[in-house]
């Protein structure tokens, strides 16, 4: 029987408790996918790269990236599919081709993304979407990964919240206007504490600081912060509770 490594038991069980807190009704046989998952590709749910939507798990982008980085990828290009993009109608394909090592001849996906099949805290971003869906399915062919990527599904499934107008103007950071916007509706709702989201964001996102994080991995905790509060606000107030800052007291 093979050993389980220590770094493995620690972050079965930081999954299988964040699985709880985020996920309070998940069934046994989504646990126990978890756990499978867990083993095979590492992954964690507090770095934003697992995520448990509409009854299934999907990997994120950042998560693909960390196995490609671990499995010591040596190259991914991408480049857009001339035939089928249309700028003015924000309708995009891209071919990425992931390279595992000097001598590969390389894994090959596509990924298309317009206003009808994305998220609309995406609208505008369209082309983003689609080579991110092109890498993700590149990688997911190279590295063997049979969940699909939350960033390739077309709409994610959602609490049935409303979002704000669309806006099509975005920073250069890639978290547009539309996302912020979406995360102050959700601070607003359910009277969360802005410091602290702020806090969790950055943990979320395993970055030092929000400007860091990528427009995929705001975007995830927007979508996962949106949907557990809608399940759970007290679990979420006792998350962003564990990264207030203790007061320090006055000695007269």
């Amino acid at each position: 029987m093979t050993k389980c490594k220590a770094g493995d038991r620690k972050l079965l069980h930081q999954n299988l408790r964040a699985a709880k807190r985020q996920y309070p009704d998940l069934p046994e046989q989504q646990i126990s996918i978890l756990r499978d998952l867990t083993a095979t590709l590492h992954l964690a749910i507090f770095r934003g790269e697992l995520l448990f939507l509409g009854g299934k798990w999907y990997v994120s982008h950042s998560g693909l990236l960390r196995i490609a980085q671990r499995r010591r990828c040596v190259g991914i290009h991408s480049k857009p599919v001339g035939d089928f993009c249309d700028p003015h109608t924000q309708r995009w394909s891209f071919e990425a081709t992931v390279y595992k090592t000097k001598a590969c001849r390389g894994f090959v996906g596509f990924g298309d993304a317009d206003p009808s099949n994305v998220s609309a805290l995406v609208h505008g971003a369209e082309m983003r979407v689609a080579e991110t869906r092109a890498v993700n399915r590149a990688l997911r062919k190279a590295y063997g990964i049979g969940i699909c990527s939350v960033e390739e599904i077309g709409r994610i499934p959602s609490t049935g919240e409303k979002l704000p107008p669309r806006n099509t103007q975005t920073n250069g950071n890639g978290a547009g206007p539309k996302v912020r916007d979406r995360l102050c509706q959700i601070i607003r709702q359910h009277k969360l504490d802005p410091e602290l989201v702020k806090a969790y964001a950055v943990d979320f996102c395993g970055t030092k600081t929000l400007r860091e994080a990528t427009r995929e991995q705001v975007e995830n905790f927007v979508l996962q912060l949106a949907d557990w509060a809608a399940k759970d606000r007290n679990a979420v107030l006792c998350q962003l509770n564990s990264y207030a800052r203790p007061k320090q007291e006055v000695v007269a």
